[in-house]
């Protein structure tokens, strides 16, 4: 398996606002590719790069103008140059624009007048680049950058037929370039940043990859006060959704997920199909035994006679690997599928990943979606990827964000915007709602930052009402509570948060730094006790000079809630494309969904409630404040916790967790545990007592 690239970085142009950092942006792909990801050919053009000896011999000069862009196009991919299983990636960072229903892309020399002379249109491009043999292709586009001017819609409405298109924005926004330490365009930061996540909540497959970028880029711009910028993808045909980018990251199960797919289409008659999936079996594992059976009997219906030399195996990759992520493994255990029981086609492109075959594993599932799909939801036409926030290793946004520094005592108040969905009794979502909300990043070291929330006070009425399914006496009697404004964290704590603060001074009593059952650093941290979630907010506002603590009940429920008083912040139900929880038992008439048995990366679903929260339905239950009592009897109505004079009493736990029931991830649910058990299906989120603002 082959790997080559185009990459093309413009700064000056001569009819068009100079750019900052497009050439550096492409710089630091080229550098990526060559020296992490390991690719045999690197073609890159630049303000100021050298010229390079093409494979026919002759010298190429870089200069991107007009002329070399196009001869290099047409003369190069001529001829094949790669073979079917090989990938071709093009990076463009400059300017783009949408022209009478056209995208082009800017050289360095164009004419805004005259750019069907003097630009070249994307699908040129895309149709050159098909010649040069490999199966799989990939644009990422860091174009539509700002000129000073809002006319013409951007690029990347376009539909490329076998070709992955991920543009820096959406065709009606414009690409920002951000100034002060980052120094790069939004959207190539946050794709190289993406493709540099290790293990769990890595960046492996197109799906994981796009909804990371759509989450991190809103929030790169949100921080330094750009405008908003949404990255847009469009794939086609459908099975390049869970195209493998980066293949050194291919797990069992991703390899399990193509022979299973192979046996499918050999099963219907579709032998072109099931071969091309077993290549990339063995383009993984080259010795697979079933693969190779399954090969051979293909080639004797097929009445092909020549045996292949086996694939090469994929090398390593150099000291900085990817960013993608594998389906999450438990310590000392054989994790499962990550995904089950598909039944639509957005199941099975939220599941897939396809196994880590490269570029090459997108071809497949034209046809796999046509079998494993009757939903009408999806078709065989090229569909746009959408933000369903359902992607295995989506965005683990609280880990890398940047922020300003924290004066002492006080914050820096910085807005985002997030998407908040809603669900019938059926399930039904409604159109996500774009909401913003004001946040701080609590920088812990080691460039680890936690996400703080703004809640603003309020009073609401705490429990469930005798009518609502699941209501128990403990969640009686209702009661108006008035809650203060506070700060509570954006996501349940990671195990990379979770690290850093356990290696600071210890305050009571000792931190094990990697306590988690289920291994990712943006995974919830789990297995960890209330005494150790004490523990970590003690450390935690030792080093940062603010109130840490766990959060009362009512403060909990209060921001569960963002204002609503349905058994869940999305409506009347839950459904497994919004929540982490045993989606195969139901609450309402929504249909049933997988048990992945297993934590998500936090943010994993895309959506959050009205306050801008994450997670807060499943995923881990979390420890309060508050010892238990049975019934609400008696409670406070400041919204402080209700605490016994004795410290071994239990603790209150709410939110349901990976392995609940839908009636157990409710709103009012709760339940407790001792404070110094731990589990897997417990973490904490943490409040910070309302801090002075700047």
């Amino acid at each position: 398996m082959t790997d080559w690239a185009l990459v093309i970085g413009i700064n000056s142009y001569k009819g068009l606002q100079t750019l900052k950092y497009a050439e550096r942006d492409a710089s630091l792909m080229r550098d990526f590719f060559a020296e992490e990801a390991k690719f045999e050919q690197i073609f890159y053009y630049s303000d100021n790069s050298p010229a390079f000896i093409a494979p026919n011999g002759f010298e190429q000069n870089t200069q991107p103008n007009y002329t070399n862009l196009r001869s290099f196009l047409r003369d190069f991919f001529e001829e094949p140059q790669l073979e079917p299983g090989d990938n071709f990636w093009f990076f463009f960072s400059g300017h783009g624009i949408r022209h009478q229903d056209r995208d082009y892309l800017m050289p360095c020399d164009v004419n805004p007048r005259d750019l069907e002379a003097t630009a070249i249109p994307v699908n040129y491009i895309t149709e050159r680049l098909r010649r040069c043999g490999a199966d799989n292709i990939v644009l990422l586009l860091d174009a539509c950058r700002e000129e000073g001017s809002k006319s013409g819609l951007g690029i990347g409405m376009e539909k490329h037929q076998g070709v992955i298109t991920i543009s820096s924005c959406a065709p009606s926004e414009r690409s920002y370039e951000i100034g002060e330490d980052i120094q790069q365009g939004a959207f190539t930061y946050a794709l190289l940043e993406s493709l540099r996540i290790q293990g769990e909540g890595n960046c492996a497959t197109v799906e994981r990859l796009y909804h990371r970028l759509r989450y991190r880029v809103t929030e790169i711009n949100d921080y330094y006060g750009k405008p908003r910028q949404t990255p847009y993808a469009i794939a086609e045909p459908a099975s390049k959704y869970h195209l493998i980018l980066l293949p050194r990251q291919a797990t069992e199960q991703d390899i399990a997920t193509l022979r299973e797919d192979a046996q499918d289409a050999e099963l219907e008659g579709d032998l072109q199909l099931a071969e091309q999936l077993l290549t990339r079996v063995l383009a993984l594992s080259p010795a697979d035994p079933k693969a190779l059976k399954a090969l051979k009997r293909i080639w004797g219906l097929s009445g092909k006679i020549v045996k292949p030399a086996p694939p090469p195996i994929p090398q390593k990759s150099g000291t900085k690997s990817q960013t993608i992520t594998p389906p999450l493994t438990k310590q000392a255990k054989q994790a499962p599928p990550p995904r089950q029981q598909i039944r639509t086609r957005r199941q099975l492109i939220q599941v897939a990943g396809f196994g880590s075959v490269g570029l090459v594993g997108a071809v497949i599932a034209h046809q796999v979606w046509n079998r494993n799909s009757s939903s009408p939801e999806y078709t065989t036409s090229p569909i746009e990827i959408e933000e369903t926030g359902t992607t295995i290793e989506s965005p683990s946004p609280a880990i890398e964000s940047q922020s300003l520094p924290i004066d002492k005592g006080k914050v820096n108040l910085k807005p985002f915007n997030f998407d908040v969905v809603t669900v019938d009794s059926q399930g039904k979502e409604t159109s996500p709602n774009s909401r913003q909300a004001k946040f701080f990043a609590q920088d812990l070291g080691n460039r680890v930052m936690l996400e703080m929330v703004e809640i603003p006070g309020g009073k609401f009425m705490r429990g469930s009402l005798p009518t609502e399914k699941g209501h128990t006496n403990q969640e009686s009697p209702q009661i108006e509570v008035t809650v203060p404004p506070f700060f509570i964290g954006k996501y349940p704590v990671t195990q990379a948060q979770w690290r850093v603060v356990a290696a600071l001074p210890k305050v009571k009593i000792d931190l094990e730094a990697e306590p988690s059952g289920f291994k990712g650093d943006n995974l919830p941290v789990e297995q960890v006790s209330w005494y150790d979630a004490e523990e970590f907010c003690a450390r935690l506002s030792t080093k940062s000079r603010h109130t840490y603590r766990l959060p009362s009940e009512a403060e909990w429920e209060y921001a569960c809630r963002a204002g609503t008083t349905t058994p869940f912040h999305f409506g009347e139900t839950i459904t497994s494309k919004l929540a982490n929880y045993k989606g195969i038992e139901t609450y309402h008439s929504e249909p049933e969904g997988p048990f992945l048995d297993q934590t998500t990366p936090v943010g994993h679903f895309q959506v959050a409630n009205a306050f801008g929260l994450y997670d807060i339905h499943g995923n881990v239950r979390e420890w309060c404040k508050d010892t238990w009592h049975k019934s609400y009897r008696g409670v406070p109505q400041d919204g402080s916790a209700w605490n016994s004079n004795n410290d071994n009493d239990s603790r209150l736990l709410r939110g349901g967790n990976w392995f609940s029931p839908p009636v157990q991830c409710r709103s009012a649910f709760r339940t407790s545990n001792s404070p110094g058990a731990s589990s897997d299906k417990v973490g904490f989120r943490v409040v910070c007592e309302a801090a002075q603002t700047l």
